[in-house]
């Protein structure tokens, strides 16, 4: 199965993600650790994000032919990003979840106060990514990050991933 996870910066996604594939066993792919491992932190250009998402594309399918579950966690924002995802979990006849993870803004602007590991988002690139964020079209779970403890969301995650995609 693939789990695609989507959202805004600081919304939590990387430490839902992580909370995840440590209760599903899933390999985490997360295009903040891609662009570091690419040497393009600070580069947000068309041309460097193209090199994170075609790398993370090419990581996520050699994890499809072995027969892993895959998490992406991404902001992918736009429905021309998420779409090679879409395309690959086809071509290799995968299960696909989406899963869209959200806060309030003010749980956000803290979040971004801080200093994150891989993640190089400050409270500015939210704002930029918030107006161009285009909502998903397909069935998905809503998962807020800020008032549920992340053993919940977890769980509920869980169970959505059991439910057959209609």
């Amino acid at each position: 199965m693939l789990i695609l996870i989507t959202g805004l910066p600081g919304a939590g996604k990387s430490t839902f993600a992580l909370a995840l594939a440590a209760a599903n066993g899933a390999v985490h792919l997360n295009t903040d650790r891609v662009r570091a491992k690419l040497g393009l932190r600070g580069h947000y250009d068309p041309e460097s994000k193209q090199k994170v998402y075609s790398c993370l594309l090419d990581m996520l399918e050699s994890h499809l032919l072995a027969g892993e579950d895959a998490i992406v966690d991404a902001t992918l924002y736009q429905q021309e990003i998420r779409t090679p995802f879409i395309d690959l979990a086809v071509k290799y006849q995968t299960p696909f979840k989406w899963i869209e993870i959200r806060a309030e803004e003010s749980v956000i602007r803290k979040r971004l106060e801080n200093k994150r590991p891989f993640s190089e988002a400050d409270f500015q690139v939210y704002l930029q990514l918030k107006k161009v964020y285009e909502p998903l079209q397909f069935p998905h779970l809503v998962l807020h990050s800020d008032n549920r403890p992340m053993s919940d969301l977890v769980t509920e995650a869980l169970t959505y991933l059991e439910t057959p995609t209609p």
